[in-house]
């Protein structure tokens, strides 16, 4: 029997043969020493597998490492499971909450009657290095709902029983074991212990970090940073949960089927306006004049940026509201990337020298031809915006390099304030299964994309990989600059998200490649309840930004 066969992410399909009945597992050990990584999951006729799926018939293959974001939830799922298997085993059976990505990692807190020391965590992970020695294989089984909710009310996990419930669509539950050890995870699993081979654990604050490579380099641990300001902004979600008695995706589902949805809109919208408050009255005070505000795709940045300076307007200033795309460079001498393609994401797209240029007479108070890119020339104009600002006057400044200091290296340092917004979902499906920010960040995009740009979900699926490796080079590595983060999630989102987004998903195709991530969407999306009327969302909110119907749309 034959098959068409993609061994590699950028590489082509090849026709091989293969026996009737063959597991992908199989298929791959035969060419492992041709692969660069270690392969984890397999793309087949456009939906993802399992290694142990067997074939048999005629169908396309690719074989899928720690680079996909298929393939590296897998690696995490997998990660999580041994992890908590081996905190069974060190100290018997207490309460762990996988709560969300920081660090280059993930932070859990394991909720044990004593403090969890260095020493405990260094027998956790010798237990976990020891699981993946011995290759124990997950073993994958379907319980109905009934006894999954049965189990889980057994072992004192009334969040994921009370979520089960809810999901009438569901009658079949999969669950996945560890040497007895047994726990609901939605994502999917990789054969055996031994795929999982990078890891690392380390005492964080209250909690451990469950560290693991990052998709850019799958056989190293990336170097540690500690991301205080993360940290901290996740706390305040945590609290911001707690005032809306919302810790899981069911306590959510509860307040819509409640009738508290406009109640979790206005206080909600009333802890981020709180919040930009806090961050104009800090400038204000400060005296800072060069307000730069950077953060990855769909973070909401226009719609903060234009609240943020009406808060500002209200402590008496007069910002100058600009972006940095007019800035770039002419299209002529916009570099290019590994593939030969015009790369409108690295710093070196935009003139430097002019911005910085432009500012310092800003600042000092001079008459400014500021340019206007002609995306359709690819040209800059002028003529158009003479600009002059007093000597009170602050400049706002939205971009995704604005919190890279070699933009605005000619700028005086101590004029600068700098913020960094973004997504951040505390919310999680249960205590083990996370929401995960970037798929978060993903659905606003695609329903923006939709909306504004007439894009398909195909384009948006398409294309996130590349605007992923744009965030992990420009934006994330300069997170830590920011004077302050401003965390533009609301937690009932996705829940409105939900109605705009899964016809958006339904129409891609099986023959389609976005399909595998159409289905994860899905199936993700499934665990929410749909808000058909969001009229309630205030016309300034953040998540108008992407629905439509915001008072900032141009």
């Amino acid at each position: 029997m034959k098959i068409q066969l993609k061994k590699e992410l950028r590489g082509q399909f090849e026709e091989i043969t293969v026996e009737r009945g063959m597991t992908i597992e199989e298929i791959y050990k035969e060419i492992k020493e041709e692969l660069p990584y270690t392969v984890l999951a397999a793309r087949v006729n456009n939906k993802i597998e399992r290694l142990e799926h067997r074939i048999y018939g005629d169908c396309r293959v690719e074989l899928l490492d720690m680079r996909t974001q298929e393939a590296n939830l897998i690696y995490q799922n997998s990660l999580c499971l041994i992890y908590l298997k081996a905190i069974e085993d060190v100290l018997g059976k207490v309460d762990v909450d996988i709560e969300n990505a920081i660090n280059k990692g993930l932070y859990t807190e394991i909720k044990s009657h004593d403090a969890i020391t260095a020493k405990d965590i260094k027998k956790i992970e010798k237990r976990m290095r020891q699981l993946v020695k011995a290759d124990r294989p997950f073993v994958r089984e379907k319980l109905t709902k009934e006894e999954a909710e049965e189990l889980f009310i057994q072992t004192g996990c009334p969040e994921k029983a009370e979520l089960l419930c809810e999901n009438q669509q569901r009658r079949k539950i999969p669950f996945y074991s560890l040497d007895g050890y047994r726990d609901f995870f939605y994502g999917l699993m990789v054969p055996s212990t031994s795929y999982i081979e990078h890891f690392q654990l380390m005492k964080y604050r209250r909690g451990v970090l469950l560290r693991f490579p990052h998709p850019s380099n799958p056989n190293v641990i990336p170097e540690y940073v500690d991301e205080k300001m993360l940290y901290k902004t996740f706390g305040e979600q945590s609290r911001w949960g707690k005032l809306m008695g919302i810790n899981y995706v069911s306590d959510l589902n509860r307040k819509i089927e409640e009738g508290k949805f406009k109640e979790l809109i206005q206080l909600s919208e009333a802890l981020h306006e709180r919040r930009i408050v806090e961050i104009a009255d800090m400038i204000t005070r400060q005296k800072k004049r060069i307000i730069l505000i950077a953060g990855p795709s769909s973070s909401g940045k226009t719609t903060f940026a234009q609240r943020l300076c009406i808060q500002l307007r209200v402590n008496g200033l007069q910002p100058l509201y600009m972006g940095t795309d007019d800035y770039f460079v002419e299209r002529e001498n916009t570099p290019v990337d590994e593939f030969g393609e015009k790369n409108y994401e690295d710093l070196d797209a935009v003139d430097v020298h002019l911005f910085n240029q432009n500012i310092n007479d800003l600042l000092a108070g001079k008459e400014v031809d500021m340019p206007s890119f002609n995306f359709i020339t690819g040209h800059k104009e002028y003529g158009k915006r003479l600009t002059s600002i007093r000597s009170s006057q602050p400049i706002v400044i939205e971009g995704i390099h604005a919190l890279n200091e070699d933009l605005t290296r000619e700028l005086p340092a101590e004029q600068k304030f700098k913020i960094y917004i973004s997504p951040l979902t505390q919310l999680n499906i249960d205590s083990h299964n996370r929401v995960v920010t970037t798929d978060h960040r993903m659905l606003r995009r695609m329903v923006r994309d939709y909306k504004y740009r007439g894009h398909s979900a195909q384009n948006t699926i398409s294309s996130w990989p590349k605007v992923r490796a744009g965030e992990d080079k420009n934006i994330f590595p300069y997170s830590n600059e920011a004077d302050v983060l401003f965390n533009s999630v609301h937690l009932y989102e996705i829940c409105v998200l939900k109605k705009y987004a899964k016809p958006l998903l339904e129409a891609i195709k099986p023959d389609e490649p976005e399909y595998s991530d159409a289905v994860r969407m899905l199936n993700f999306l499934r665990f929410f309840k749909t808000v058909e009327d969001d009229s309630a969302i205030v016309n300034n909110s953040i998540l108008r930004e992407f629905i439509g119907g915001s008072v900032f749309a141009d």
